[in-house]
């Protein structure tokens, strides 16, 4: 659990503070999450309150791993993430496709099976990318749900792609970290961080806007 982790440009010691970009820019969920309360003031419901809570638990697991950089540090770091990403689904899945609680949480459990496959695809195409290859299904999932409503709700479905479009890049710049090291030393990562706020921040405003039936 205290083994020293050790997967970005950035960090060329164990020391809390070999990670100045990466840690620092977690900065960008703190940011964001309080940029949402005060956008949707007035408009949050339990959904809401929930993705806002869990965008700071994001925002301080990877600060943890990113000073740390330890075992104990690194799920402190992926947790949040993984909670966000099934929590979004099932509200997703209710609002956006007005399903019920159960097929809501079906779709939560059959996310993991869907992440699995399609990282392991990207995989065999592309590479590992450094580790992302598992998030190109969340990018895949969200690009589904913007052309299933792109008729019926053609907002929402917009502000959906905005939000995939923004993780693409995103995941880029997380993949291609380790590959530049020798021609920028402080890598890329820092940049996943900062895009990954700005579209958590945003899907949720997305979630929070989309007419409720």
């Amino acid at each position: 659990m205290f083994t020293s982790v050790d997967n970005y440009c950035e960090r060329i010691d164990p020391s809390f503070w070999a990670e100045p970009l990466n840690a620092a820019s977690n900065l960008s969920f703190i940011i964001a999450a309080l940029l949402v309360i005060r956008l949707l003031k007035g408009q949050h419901d339990i959904a809401t309150r929930l993705l806002t809570g869990i965008l700071l638990m994001i925002g301080i697991g990877s600060f943890l791993f990113h000073s740390f950089a330890q075992r104990w540090a690194a799920i402190a770091d992926v947790v949040p993430i993984l909670l966000f990403i099934l929590t979004f689904i099932f509200f997703a899945t209710r609002r956006f496709l007005m399903q019920s609680t159960l097929i809501s949480g079906l779709s939560v459990i059959g996310f993991l099976p869907f992440a699995i496959g399609s990282g392991w695809v990207i995989a065999q195409i592309f590479g590992p990318l450094n580790g992302s290859a598992g998030y190109v299904s969340v990018a895949l999932l969200i690009g589904i749900y913007a052309l299933v409503l792109w008729r019926t709700q053609r907002k929402t479905a917009v502000g959906l792609a905005i939000g995939a479009a923004t993780l693409v890049v995103s995941i880029t710049f997380r993949s291609i970290d380790q590959s530049l090291c020798a021609t920028i030393p402080f890598g890329t990562h820092f940049i996943w961080h900062l895009l990954n706020g700005v579209m958590l921040g945003w899907m949720i405003v997305v979630l929070a806007r989309h007419p409720k039936n």
